[in-house]
């Protein structure tokens, strides 16, 4: 972080101090944060300031009204793609006057002046509303004069638009921090945005280079603009004559203001950032894309979006989005990712990359049969997953849990082809001088060189590099039986059945004859159980004839049975009608058997010498898919031997025994 940053980030948050009072905590950024982008658009159209305002003096002569067209043609050919063709600035403002009215006034009129691509950020910010509030409590002139002040200076020559990206982060993360939000939503750190960029894009290094190629990127939780700016960065500093599009959609209306205005800064057009949600409103529904990366918020449930969803999977199916599978309510991460897959160019477009953010759930969560697995299911059988990357944690701002870069694509080099590479980089970090929030760590560059170039070269270092592995789709796939065991079951009355059978909802129905019933069973209780069925249901018979009982409906008598029968190894084994064994629902058990393995193979292996009657019921196999990461890197480090532990143990006995001594002393 440069002296430069630590200045400006720490000028800015000093504003934050007049609002002390008049504003919570949790409302600073809301003043701040358009005030900065204010002074930031105004430092970058200062240059070209008199012009601006020659040409529209030009445009008013020639008795021309609506202005916009025309002026936005005008300083396209300056490299801009917005304009103000109001006389005011913030330092005049400032400067003429000190009633906060006539301040209020001047800066409404001022915002006004920009063309409709800036004017748009600032009524996400709901700016108007707070220049009110701000003259209503007398702190206008206060604020819009410290970000008047010449050290305020903003201009691209001295604040690029990277180190720009870094301020506004900055105060995203202390805004959030005091008011106990979730900083992580908003964006990412840098150095985990410059290894993701390095692995998305590095495999492409020699198709970045054909000459006046057009790539587009896309960001669907693009935050503040980050990843793109850093997709665009690595594309241009390889390829100078690239055209670069890139595109994004964010649905915090704060983020995507700062996302809109760095396009707007940097000449591009602002209209490819949108807001909205990305699973309810897909604002990019007609396009598809080169390259797709994302940071999507960590298990986060999308009940809000549920209906919206859960239609397209029903009624489009692969045609739309969700078509694989959805996930449990309250994590929606992979419906991210099914949403950049669905817009990933396709191969005969010349294909596409995509590299998404998650923590470890993804990789394992649900079984076989689950939406989570089949999405894993469909992905795999595609052979569109490329990679995945484990990070070290305490990595983010706001959590400290494990997190992986899945790296997927639809254009794998035969090479490539059917296979999917594990790297382990969990302990390729360096711990940080200061925390910030639950950030501990960071990736510096020389280990995100080395990164990049053991997942570039990953199938020939697989065989000597231990952080290397490499897997064929189907390894991640297995076959989740049902292993059965037969029902066997002696029978009697016990007190246990009576209380079971008073209680009995079905029986509750008709007390009457649930009375009778129990009457004529309770002189049973007690008896030695009985090992036959048909024995056991004469001894029965008799009962309810004594009992006078007759006309026993047959779903009384089945909670009866089910009363009176118990398991046991010894008993009687029990056959349905067409004579085949019955399964005992409390010893059924599942197993996972790998794809490539016989599931009869691995029953006569792994289950019939321990339990020799059981068997598969097939009827109930799933297929299923998950990647236990930290299984296949896990090493065994075996015990310390006894004698050394033991060793130790009396060393420090005898330690405490000396120290006890000088205190007794």
């Amino acid at each position: 972080m440069s002296s430069e940053h630590q200045r400006l980030a720490g000028f800015l948050w000093s504003v934050a101090d007049l609002l002390r009072g008049s504003y919570k905590q949790s409302e600073y950024g809301r003043v701040v944060l358009p005030f900065t982008v204010l002074r930031r658009l105004e430092c970058v159209l200062e240059p070209h300031k008199a012009a601006i305002i020659e040409k529209r003096d030009e445009l008013k002569e020639k008795g021309i009204e609506n202005r916009e067209r025309q002026l936005l043609s005008f300083v396209r050919p300056l490299g801009l793609s917005f304009f103000n063709e109001s006389n005011l600035s913030l330092p005049k403002i400032v400067g003429a006057e000190t009633d906060e009215h006539v301040i209020a006034r001047n800066l409404r009129t001022y915002v006004g002046g920009f063309s409709s691509t800036a004017a748009d950020i600032f009524e996400h910010y709901d700016f108007t509303n707070q220049i009110a509030r701000l003259e209503k409590s007398k702190l206008l002139y206060q604020v819009a004069g410290r970000f008047a002040e010449p050290d305020m200076d903003l201009s691209p020559e001295r604040v690029s638009n990277h180190q720009m990206g870094y301020l506004f982060e900055e105060l995203i993360r202390r805004f959030s921090e005091i008011s106990n939000e979730t900083a992580g939503e908003h964006f990412t750190p840098r150095e985990v945005i410059n290894l993701m960029v390095q692995l998305l894009l590095s495999p492409d290094e020699a198709e970045l280079l054909t000459p006046s190629r057009v790539f587009t990127v896309l960001d669907p939780a693009c935050g503040t603009g980050g990843m793109l700016t850093a997709a665009e960065d690595f594309i241009t500093e390889h390829n100078p004559n690239a055209t670069v599009k890139v595109f994004g959609q964010e649905m915090n209306p704060e983020s995507y203001a700062i996302s809109r205005s760095d396009m707007l800064i940097k000449g591009e057009p602002a209209d490819n950032i949108k807001l909205g949600n990305s699973f309810t409103d897909d604002r990019h529904a007609a396009q598809s894309f080169s390259y797709l990366l994302a940071n999507p918020p960590f298990g986060v449930e999308w009940k809000q979006a549920r209906d919206e969803v859960e239609a397209e999977h029903e009624n489009k199916g692969y045609r739309g989005r969700f078509g694989a599978g959805l996930p449990r309510i309250n994590d929606g991460s992979l419906l991210f990712l099914q949403h950049m897959i669905h817009h990933m160019r396709s191969p005969e477009e010349g294909g596409a990359r995509v590299a998404i953010v998650f923590n470890g759930s993804p990789l394992f969560t649900g079984g076989a049969g689950s939406g989570e697995s089949d999405i894993r299911r469909w992905i795999l059988e595609n052979d569109w997953l490329e990679g995945i990357v484990a990070l070290p944690d305490q990595l983010f701002y706001n959590t400290g849990i494990s997190t992986y870069f899945w790296i997927l694509s639809n254009k794998k080099d035969p090479a490539h082809k059917g296979k999917v590479i594990l790297l382990d980089a969990r302990d390729e970090w360096e711990k940080m001088r200061k925390s910030l929030g639950d950030k501990r760590k960071f990736i510096p560059d020389d280990r995100i060189a080395e990164l990049k170039k053991l997942y570039v070269n990953a199938l020939s270092e697989a065989e000597s590099d231990p952080r290397v592995k490499v897997f064929r789709p189907r390894d991640f796939g297995y076959r989740r039986i049902t292993v059965e065991r037969p029902l066997r079951l002696r029978f009697e009355v016990t007190e246990e059945a009576l209380a079971e059978l008073e209680a009995n909802k079905t029986l509750a129905k008709d007390t009457d004859l649930r009375d009778k019933l129990l009457a004529a069973l309770r002189p049973l209780a007690g008896r030695e159980p009985v090992y036959s069925r048909a024995d056991f249901d004469a001894t029965m018979k008799a009962a309810y004839a004594d009992a006078g009982l007759t006309g026993i409906p047959a779903a009384v008598t089945k909670q009866v049975w089910n009363a009176v029968s118990v398991s046991d190894p010894e008993g009687e084994l029990q056959k349905d009608k067409k004579g085949d064994v019955l399964p005992d629902p409390d010893l059924r058990d599942n197993e996972n058997v790998p794809l490539d393995e016989d599931i009869h193979a691995y029953l006569e292996r792994e289950v019939l010498p321990h339990v020799p009657d059981a068997w598969i019921d097939e009827s109930k196999t799933k297929v299923g898919y998950e990647i236990p990461f930290t299984r296949y890197f896990y090493e065994y480090t075996p015990p310390r031997p006894l004698e050394e532990i033991d060793a130790e143990l009396q060393e420090l006995e005898g330690e405490i025994q000396r120290l006890l001594g000088e205190v007794t002393e």
